[in-house]
């Protein structure tokens, strides 16, 4: 179940699991999500007051997570050899000179052409325009292959957005009837995008994390759990 929590002006934004423990737990996850798991007869107002006392550890993780990813984002050349991560997979770059800016990706290289390969911003606009297409591109096409499964129900296409998100990978809101997903979704495991798109299809039917979502979910989709610990091992990588 996703809760807001507002903390000294600041919008805490918590998943919280009810689960069969003991105590309480807190967890800042590398993409900047924050997870708290406790045992159904702990209240509401018992969690949040845990928060409120933990707020300075929570925002001071979710800000170092957040400066890791606009470090390793920043620090890229965009020279041959370099490292990018695409589907999951680490391709190396080629710059060449192009009558045309583009960039083409053979699953080994990507090749990225431009006007002027010394021209830093140039490389970077391009291939980040590229990043971005190839994530809508493929988001779009497995909601369109998902859909027939919701479309059932009654529920309509919904909107499909795409935007930076630091501590998410995407949302969903039943009631405009619109699916947001983050541009990084391009760097992970292809199984993993998939999770996604079902993921936040599925808060259609249900739009919490009650244990009626993870059962449909695991109707749609048996192996979620394996392609989620997937996805978190990928952390959130925007070019």
């Amino acid at each position: 179940m996703i809760r807001q929590l507002e903390i000294s002006g600041r919008i805490l934004e918590y998943d919280l699991e009810r689960k069969k423990v003991k105590n309480l737990n807190l967890r800042v996850r590398r993409d900047g999500t924050v997870a708290v798991s406790a045992n159904s007869r702990v209240s509401i107002e018992y969690i949040e007051n845990f928060l409120r006392g933990k707020a300075d550890f929570i925002f001071k993780a979710i800000s170092y997570y957040a400066e890791i990813e606009n470090s390793d984002a920043a620090s890229k050349q965009y020279v041959d050899g370099e490292s990018f991560r695409i589907f999951g997979h680490d391709l190396r770059l080629k710059v060449l000179r192009g009558a045309k800016n583009e960039v083409k990706n053979d699953g080994v290289f990507i090749t990225l052409r431009v006007k002027d390969p010394f021209d830093l911003a140039l490389k970077r606009s391009v291939f980040r325009k590229w990043f971005r297409e190839l994530c809508r591109e493929t988001v779009t096409k497995l909601c369109e292959a998902a859909y027939p499964k919701f479309g059932k129900y009654g529920i309509p296409f919904p909107e499909i957005k795409f935007r930076e998100m630091v501590s998410r990978w995407g949302s969903c809101m039943p009631r405009g009837s619109r699916l947001t997903f983050n541009y990084a979704l391009a760097s992970v495991p292809f199984v993993s995008i998939e999770y996604v798109v079902i993921h936040e299809f599925t808060h259609f039917l249900h739009p919490d994390h009650s244990p009626d979502f993870y059962r449909q979910l695991s109707v749609f989709l048996p192996d979620w759990r394996e392609r989620k610990a997937l996805l978190e091992k990928s952390g959130v990588v925007v070019f």
